[in-house]
């Protein structure tokens, strides 16, 4: 009989030799520098996380910058903002692009500065010096002006909430040049200075009249902007009828609070609103944000809208493979995912933790396939029991709730060893900082782990799943093994085209090049 300890020698002689240490001071293997780049556009909020300040993630990401070309620079800024659906990440790209390629810097600001919030990000971000510059500069402040000039009035009024710089910090730094006696007013109005009253927007001016109390018709304006002044329940009700979909979302307590739900047709409207899809798809929300939102509801929020938020997470996942074949995911449930998923910021930290979201992609995955193993795992595998006809929230409320202990990411598919499993996708939900399992020859333990689970299963395929800002993994890259960071639907887009084969070699870097073929003619 052939001697199997030699075998498995042999095997791990064979396996990639690590060439990094992960933050906790183990074995890993070293993201290439787009790949890198791509997960910190992902996943990087520039907030304290369990292992890296933020002042190392935004060193990190400038260092990656300036180790690939400014063109990948500028595609992962688009994806960062268009798939990722991220706030600082794409607008640092583009602030450093402005000094870098001003063609990339044009082209990538005319796709990412979508909204105020961007641009205030974006403005921050150039007077703050961390990409070379404390001005604006004569580029920057032309497109900022174009994008002024781009937006009416009412529109910028609207979306003026916000400081550090203002909307009108921003208006005085550029000095746009008013086209029309409107805005000239508007302007005026923002900044303080004289102006012509009667030449103000209509909505403005309706603003200005509930304020003082001259009209009681309420204006239609986000409810930041007028939770200040003295509203009646009616007034609560007018806001929340015409909320946008994130407001509603971020506000259910609030309108509770005020009295809204006791309007049967409020009641309605705001839950059909919630589970419409066009609606949910234009917001952009994380599914983790639904899964928030449903765990802090009152209970003074009506069932009809606590069950609209299940039905929301559903259309919200529908991006979630059902692949062909046995599949296995493994949510980390360690202490470091008890972190919060955007890092801690002080006056911001999201109570959305690691742990959350990585439990919330093992109860998608089960929910689209009904047969799948999921195998949370800390320094060993935690035996949980799912019924993958619940919903998603109530699985992913199940799994959220075990938590603690080391890392060890080798340990679920050394318990499928074990077992001789078989399977033909294994998904990694974890921040990738496996130590308990480091010291296992060449490579990592999962890497040995997963060249067993192989001679079994020479179809079978892993990705591993980041959700935090770190340049390491625990699985070199290869044609079987996917990396890729990010916790918005789109990540289920992409491990559905690896399951199928579709993807080529660069895998998640290609998919980011490809997500517009030139980005500056």
């Amino acid at each position: 009989m052939a001697d199997k300890n030699l075998f498995a020698t042999l095997r791990g002689m064979l396996l990639p030799k690590t060439d990094a240490v992960n933050h906790a001071n183990a074995p890993a293997y070293a993201l290439a520098p787009k790949q890198a780049l791509a997960q910190y556009a992902a996943t990087g909020c520039f907030g304290r996380t369990f292992y890296a300040t933020a002042e190392e993630q935004l060193s990190r990401v400038l260092e990656l910058c300036n180790a690939v070309e400014p063109e990948f620079v500028a595609r992962v800024a688009i994806y960062s903002r268009t798939q990722a659906y991220m706030k600082d990440m794409p607008a640092l790209l583009c602030a450093w692009l402005s000094t870098k390629d001003a063609r990339l810097h044009e082209a990538v600001f005319a796709k990412v500065i979508d909204n105020a919030r961007m641009l205030r990000n974006y403005v921050q971000i150039l007077r703050s010096g961390v990409v070379g510059r404390k001005s604006l500069g004569t580029a920057p402040k032309r497109l900022v002006r174009q994008w002024l000039a781009a937006h009416e009035p009412e529109s910028l009024f609207s979306s003026s909430v916000g400081q550090n710089p203002s909307l009108a910090d921003i208006v005085k730094m550029v000095h746009p040049k008013p086209a029309d006696p409107a805005r000239e007013a508007f302007y005026g109005y923002m900044l303080g200075r004289p102006y012509e009253a009667s030449a103000l927007p209509q909505l403005i001016a309706q603003f200005e009249q509930f304020k003082a109390g001259e009209s009681l018709e309420m204006p239609d304006l986000p409810f930041m902007m007028l939770s200040a002044l003295p509203l009646s329940k009616k007034d609560w009700t007018v806001i929340a009828r015409n909320a946008s979909w994130q407001t509603t979302r971020m506000n259910l307590n609030t309108f509770a609070r005020h009295g809204v739900f006791e309007d049967e047709s409020a009641v309605r409207e705001i839950a059909d609103r919630l589970k419409n899809e066009d609606a949910i798809e234009r917001s952009r929300v994380f599914p983790y944000q639904l899964l928030t939102a449903y765990q802090n509801c009152d209970a003074a929020v009506p069932r009809l809208v606590r069950d609209a938020l299940q039905d929301a997470m559903e259309l919200a996942i529908k991006n979630v493979p059902a692949v062909e074949g046995t599949v296995v995911v493994c949510p980390d449930v360690s202490g470091s995912m008890a972190s919060a998923v955007t890092g801690h910021r002080q006056g911001a930290t999201s109570a959305v933790r690691c742990i959350d979201v990585a439990a919330l992609v093992a109860a998608a995955v089960l929910r689209k396939n009904p047969r799948a193993a999921v195998l949370p795992f800390e320094h060993r595998v935690v035996p949980v029991e799912l019924n993958s006809r619940d919903s998603v929230m109530t699985n992913a409320t199940k799994l959220a709730a075990i938590g603690g202990g080391g890392t060890s990411c080798s340990a679920p598919v050394a318990l499928l060893n074990q077992q001789a499993a078989k399977a033909d996708l294994v998904i990694f939900v974890s921040d990738n900082e496996s130590w308990v399992d480091a010291g296992r020859g060449n490579g990592t333990a999962l890497m040995a782990e997963w060249a067993q689970f192989r001679q079994r299963n020479p179809q079978a395929r892993l990705v591993c799943l980041d959700i935090q800002p770190y340049a390491t993994t625990q699985a070199a890259e290869r044609a079987d093994i996917l990396n890729i960071g990010g916790f918005s639907d789109q990540v289920f887009e992409v491990i559905s085209a690896f399951a199928a084969g579709q993807l080529e070699a660069d895998h998640w870097v290609g998919r980011i090049e490809k997500v517009i073929e030139k980005v500056a003619a």
